[in-house]
């Protein structure tokens, strides 16, 4: 073990003030010493670097050390927060503090709070283990300078995070109310953690903090539950899984109060679990997570089936179709599917404030059509909500890793539970049409054209491979994709007319194919956005199998560009 790292360990043991953690880096220095590799390689891990604040906040995995999330580690952000605000809106800035059921999600939630408070801000505490949505609300509702959540969204297991929304005194206008952080105010309030003292100097006072009341979370509860429009009570079945995260008491509460009383759980699934035990990654979007909520829709004979992130900021979505033989098979709905549906559903609602619909870049274009169509504004962005949310004049926003806005007057953020509620309306409503959500997919399709996405997604365990393969995209981008000639390459990374620059590459052929290639903000993955738009002949049959077909076709061609 080298001198400066041993220093460094030794440094942050003194400073840390959480027992717990201290006794985890004295163990493994004793193993270092004792020329135990793996401790070594384990503790150089833990000291490659303080963990960097940025536009996603704070996530890593839960440990002890400077590159983790830990108490330490909140506790100095949370003073180099404290400090921004001040700096930024003056006397006693008010911030909603809350968190999930992540290991380590209340702890830190009550450090930040403490800290907050003995910085002379009026910090607020929701109770522990609610969805990310409601600090988001809460932001708006109690005109909250900001907002922080302590949760690691559908992130593995060992994860943790840390998320900040600005509102009231903070922000320039309504549009910014309660939306996540961009830049410079992340670069400046890294700025002021970095000058923060050790964790064990920041003051903490746990008596100054407040608790919000029952009344904060009544409001957002009948909120979400007025978008139906109606409670009365509907037929609708719905089976719910919160996957094993903190949405499933809130989400069953909104559905009923609008009216949908027939909702059953996923029962191994239903209670918050930080260890997520039925899924490989706790994340509607990976395979097979959604695969006890769909059994469970075919028991219940359910309209439909609906399955909520760990935090209920994302939805997804499964529907029913029955084959001539009687026999039913459940398909979940792409990102893009959904966004489209909701997209229309918002567009042709003439009640809904705002007259523009948003995307991020990476989603799917057919959002713009359906704008167009209704004579409504199209916006697209950079990816994530921080991005989204901003629109000005936002009726529906969306983007295709299953995060939706669809109340943004009330929740300016991605919302799972809205989206719950939207869904099981709109499925209400078809369903008393003798309608189904395939033929509303079908007749978007007849309408506009079949636009038909796919992600194709690298996770890895080394970061380098990550610009290794966009730097061999960039060096070696392809003449065409399934057939077709290229012909735009845009180097997203050089910002345009609408777009700030962003870590991306956009490729478009001429059968109007398009392909977008980036880093993810918040995982170790390359995530690849496929897209293919075929027209439908009147009368004809909607070609799927051929858009399935020419998307694995791309699919392979760009997994050789990047090398993976």
């Amino acid at each position: 073990m080298t001198v400066e790292l041993l220093s460094s360990v030794r440094s942050w043991i003194e400073q840390d003030p959480d027992p717990t953690t201290r006794a985890e880096l004295e163990t493994l220095v004793t193993s270092a010493e004792s020329n135990d590799q793996a401790a070594l390689e384990d503790l150089a891990s833990r000291f490659a670097g303080p963990l960097m604040f940025g536009t996603a906040g704070l996530r890593a995995a839960v440990g002890a050390g400077e590159s983790r999330m830990n108490r330490a580690v909140v506790i100095r952000a949370t003073a180099g927060l404290a400090a921004f605000l001040t700096e930024r809106v003056g006397e006693r800035p008010v911030v909603v503090v809350g968190c999930d059921a992540r290991h380590g999600s209340e702890d830190f939630a009550a450090d930040a709070a403490a800290v907050l408070a003995a910085a002379g801000c009026r910090a607020i505490r929701l109770p522990a283990q609610l969805p990310t949505p409601v600090v988001a609300y809460a932001v708006r509702e109690l005109g909250a300078d900001a907002g922080l959540m302590v949760t690691a969204s559908h992130n593995p297991p060992a994860d943790n995070g840390y998320k900040v929304y600005l509102g009231g005194r903070a922000v320039d206008s309504d549009d910014e109310r309660g939306v996540q952080i961009v830049p410079p105010d992340d670069a400046h309030i890294a700025e002021r953690i970095a000058a923060a003292p050790p964790a064990n100097e920041v003051a903490r006072d746990e008596a100054g903090v407040e608790w919000a009341d029952d009344s904060l979370l009544d409001g957002y509860v009948s909120r979400a539950a007025s978008l139906r429009g109606t409670a009365e009570p509907s037929d609708v079945r719905i089976v719910l899984t919160p996957m094993h995260g903190v949405g499933g008491e809130t989400a069953v509460r909104v559905l009923d109060q609008a009216g949908f009383p027939n909702v059953t759980m996923v029962p191994e699934q239903a209670q918050p679990d930080p260890e997520f035990p039925t899924v490989v990654f706790p994340n509607p979007e990976e395979p097979g997570a959604m695969d006890l909520a769909v059994a469970l829709g075919s028991v219940e004979n359910a309209d439909v089936v609906i399955a909520l992130d760990p935090d209920a900021d994302r939805c997804a979505i499964a529907i029913p179709s029955t084959s001539d033989t009687g026999e039913t098979s459940w398909r979940r709905l792409t990102g893009d599917e959904l966004g489209a549906l909701l997209g229309e559903h918002a567009a042709s609602d003439p009640e809904r404030s705002g007259d523009t619909l948003a995307c991020s870049i990476v989603s799917g274009r057919l959002l713009g059509r359906i704008a167009e169509h209704h004579g409504l504004k199209f916006r697209q962005t950079l990816t994530g909500f921080k991005w989204i949310a901003r629109t000005p004049g936002l009726r529906f926003g969306y983007e295709e890793a299953i995060g939706y806005c669809t109340d943004p007057l009330a929740v300016r953020d991605k919302d799972g539970i809205t989206t719950a509620v939207r869904v099981a309306s709109y499925v209400d409503r078809l369903k008393h049409s003798s309608a189904t959500v395939q033929g509303e997919l079908d007749r978007l399709a007849r309408l506009h054209g079949l636009y038909a996405t796919a992600p194709l997604t690298f996770r890895v365990a080394d970061l380098e491979l990550i610009p290794q393969g966009m730097q061999r995209l960039r060096e070696n981008p392809p003449a065409e994709l399934a057939g077709s000639p290229v012909v735009e390459y845009t180097d997203l990374s050089k910002g345009g007319p609408e777009l700030l620059p962003t870590e991306g590459v956009l490729i478009r052929t001429e059968a109007d194919d398009r392909v977008i290639v980036r880093p993810s903000g918040t995982e170790p993955k390359l995530k690849c956005y496929l897209e293919v738009v075929l027209p439908v002949e009147e009368g004809a049959e909607i070609p799927r199998d051929e858009a399935t077909s020419r998307l694995e076709r791309i699919s392979d061609e760009i997994r050789q560009a990047v090398g993976f």
